[in-house]
């Protein structure tokens, strides 16, 4: 029985009661009953009285008990939910965290690899631009040790002609 019905079921009980008292006085009235009778009633009268009384409190104590055991509830389910919106925070943090290390991981073996890439990449660029010059450098060499040679015997060739004339004129005069 709900608190609302023991409310009321106190209130039938304090208004037979009166109802009671009442009769009580009325049949009083229509004849003057003797005193014996006129107590009886009013014992009946006051017991119904005491008993719509006790009622009365035992809803009151029953209305607090629904309300007690109604607080102890909605705590229970406040704390339940806060323990559970906890629970999400730390797994939303700890998946946060996991992916950022992830994501560093990821990022830091492409860095190495671009690092790897662009290191290979210089030192091929350095191996080309040294074989170009070597080749270069060759190549100048060759054409310097050319052109001396070329310059030497030509150098020699009029050397030759040079001493061939002088010789010439030399013998031409001396003769």
């Amino acid at each position: 029985m709900n608190q609302g019905e023991q409310v009321r079921q106190a209130g039938k009980v304090v208004k037979q009661a009166a109802k009671v008292m009442k009769e009580a006085e009325e049949v009083r009235e229509q004849a003057a009953p003797s005193l014996g009778e006129i107590l009886e009633r009013a014992e009946k009268a006051y017991a119904a009285y005491m008993e719509a009384q006790k009622e009365v409190a035992k809803a009151y104590r029953e209305n607090e008990l629904e309300a007690e055991k109604d607080y102890k509830a909605a705590e229970q389910r406040a704390r339940s939910s806060r323990d559970a919106i906890i629970r999400n925070a730390l797994k939303s943090r700890d998946d946060a965290l996991a992916k950022a290390v992830q994501a560093r991981e990821e990022t830091i073996t492409q860095a190495e690899q671009a690092y790897r890439g662009a290191l290979e990449q210089a030192e091929r660029t350095y191996k080309a631009g040294e074989h170009r010059a070597r080749n270069a450098s060759d190549e100048r060499i060759k054409q310097a040790l050319k052109t001396y040679e070329e310059t030497m015997a030509e150098a020699w060739k009029k050397r030759e002609e040079t001493t061939e004339q002088a010789w010439g004129i030399y013998t031409k005069e001396t003769k």
